[in-house]
């Protein structure tokens, strides 16, 4: 289940998706949240089709974007049930106080339907752009807010570092999880409270290694006089190509034709 966990990691490859700016993904990222809520019936086509041909754009096997959708399997389960029992409407079905409706039903398809693409493509995002780009690119979309003193560097960071620790903490986790088990430890027998109470062994050495993992980046950054983006130059600073200014248009067109769709024809 650990490393069925896809955000945050990056897979190198050589595509035209890996070479693109960082600031076009997080907009085009951005783009396909939001067509995913304008979209209505028939329009989830058209957002499929886009995102298949990033996933062949990006030559990320596409087994390994999907097996990251194991981690919110339950999450999914709890969505979509509570959708279809709660949302009144026309029943098709009735028994006691369960009741399924038609309306609830639907909702609740569109609503799997957007979760699912919603990871999908922000695991796009993750796995075709280095923590260091992605940093860059934040940095450089936020400009505009240090007009009203918002700490744009120190978030990019924070939010890289974030990123950043998320592969290296599900390894620990793995490794911990191997150690208990050789020791005795049953994390996937009992019940719920059972499971839960196993976690504890698990869960004390992941916190002690995550703040030594902190403070051991936090001392090496004050070892090389680290004092925020003031004044900071950028080896490789971003710079457009004409791939990107194409993606744009892609992007806009795209974002144009599902906002048709929603308006004109009611998908």
């Amino acid at each position: 289940m650990l490393r069925d966990i896809t955000i945050g990691q990056y897979y190198p490859a050589d595509s035209v998706l890996h070479r693109l700016d960082p600031r076009v993904k997080l907009i085009g990222t951005i783009v396909y949240i939001i067509s995913l809520f304008v979209f209505h019936t028939w329009g989830y086509i058209l957002g499929t089709v886009f995102l298949v041909s990033i996933i062949l754009l990006s030559r990320v096997p596409f087994t390994f974007m999907v097996r990251g959708l194991k981690a919110i399997v339950i999450l999914l389960i709890i969505t979509m049930a509570l959708n279809i029992f709660l949302t009144p409407g026309t029943y098709l079905f009735q028994w006691k106080f369960f009741h399924i409706s038609r309306e609830g039903v639907v909702i609740a398809v569109r609503m799997a339907i957007r979760l699912i693409y919603l990871i999908i493509g922000c695991s796009v995002m993750t796995l075709t752009t280095t923590p260091n780009k992605l940093t860059d690119g934040l940095e450089a979309l936020g400009q505009p807010l240090k007009a009203v003193h918002v700490p744009v560097h120190e978030i990019a960071m924070m939010m890289s570092i974030a990123l950043r620790f998320i592969p290296i903490l599900l390894e620990e986790t793995d490794k911990i999880m191997k150690a208990q088990t050789a020791r005795g430890a049953d994390f996937e027998s009992g019940g719920m409270v059972q499971k839960v109470k196993a976690m504890v062994p698990l869960l004390v050495p992941l916190f002690v290694s995550a703040f030594r993992r902190a403070g051991d980046l936090a001392m090496a950054m004050e070892a090389r006089c680290y004092h925020g983006g003031e004044g900071r130059t950028q080896m490789k600073p971003l710079r457009y190509e004409s791939r990107d200014f194409i993606a744009y248009g892609v992007l806009a067109g795209y974002l144009a034709a599902a906002i048709i769709l929603r308006a004109v024809f009611h998908w």
